[in-house]
Formats: structure tokens, C-alpha cells, sequence
């Protein structure tokens, strides 16, 4: 089991936070890891994360997103799927780093999927090109949703 660390930054490309992980496969397409949630418990209102969830993080290369598949640390009942619109990750052969560009998309374990943080994007200084990469991001993303892609492929009936 290989240690991997992710770095999360913010638009800018400052580090907001890290932690690690383990590498769980890796291909020229995507590094996936696994990582228990460490932050003290939150409700967001839509999903409420507790300390010791199981997060399993896929990082494309050539994506600007990644996505998070969340299960409840006690019972590893799917809570559902946290998508950060990000640039294209940097993945080494311990490391990725993801410059965070603040919209969010919360895949349900039904398949509803809920717009977060649409303002705190808007209000980003992006180049053009930037953000309709973002906005075009959004809408793959609801796309893997509705065809049940991987790793969509779990949505409930």
C-alpha cells in the first residue's frame, strides 16, 4: 500500500490543505486513492460528513474535475459523490495537486445531482478560456451522471 499525499489549492494555486492517502490504481487516464475524512464532523445541509468516512478520489489527467465517492466510516453506506471543478490535476508518483476553482457538484445516491458554490465561482478572476473549461466540466460531469459511467456506475434505482 502506497502512500500518496493530495494537495489541494485554491484558484490561485495556494496550498489550502493536505493529507494522504493510499494509491489504489493508477493508469494514464486517472490516479484513484483512498483517504478517511479527518476534519471534524460537518453538515453541509445536503450531506453530513463524520469524521472517519471512507472518500475514495479519482484525479483525471486531462480533466477539470475530480471526484469523490463518499461511504459512512461505521456502515460504508454510499452518501454519494462530491465533485470539485478543478484544473487539471499535477499527478507525480507520490503527490497530486489540484487548484480548487470553487464549484462543486453533489451527486446523490439516486443520482440527483445538486449545483454548489455557483457564485463564489462566478466571482473568481478567470480567464475566458478558463472558466468555460470549468462550465464545460460541470455539464461532463452531469453527463457520466446520467449514462451511470464509472464511477457513477453505483447510482441507486
Amino acid at each position: 500500500m502506497q502512500k500518496f499525499t493530495v494537495i489541494k489549492r485554491n484558484a490561485q494555486g495556494n496550498t489550502k490543505f493536505a493529507y494522504d492517502g493510499v494509491l489504489v490504481e493508477r493508469n494514464q487516464g486517472f490516479v484513484c486513492i483512498d483517504a478517511v475524512f479527518a476534519l471534524a464532523d460537518r453538515d453541509l445541509g445536503f450531506v453530513k460528513l463524520r469524521r472517519g468516512d471512507r472518500f475514495r478520489e479519482w484525479f483525471y489527467v486531462d480533466q477539470w474535475f475530480n471526484i469523490f465517492r463518499v461511504r459512512d466510516g461505521d456502515t460504508l453506506a454510499l452518501k454519494g459523490w462530491y465533485c470539485n471543478i478543478t484544473r487539471p490535476p499535477l499527478i507525480t508518483s507520490a503527490s497530486v495537486t489540484a487548484d480548487d476553482l470553487a464549484l462543486d457538484v453533489f451527486v446523490h445516491p439516486d443520482g440527483e445531482t445538486l449545483l454548489l458554490d455557483l457564485d463564489e465561482f462566478e466571482g473568481l478572476q478567470l480567464a475566458a478560456a478558463g472558466k468555460a473549461k470549468a462550465l464545460n466540466a460541470l455539464q461532463r460531469i452531469k453527463t457520466w451522471v446520467k449514462r451511470r459511467l464509472p464511477p457513477f456506475d453505483e447510482i441507486l434505482q
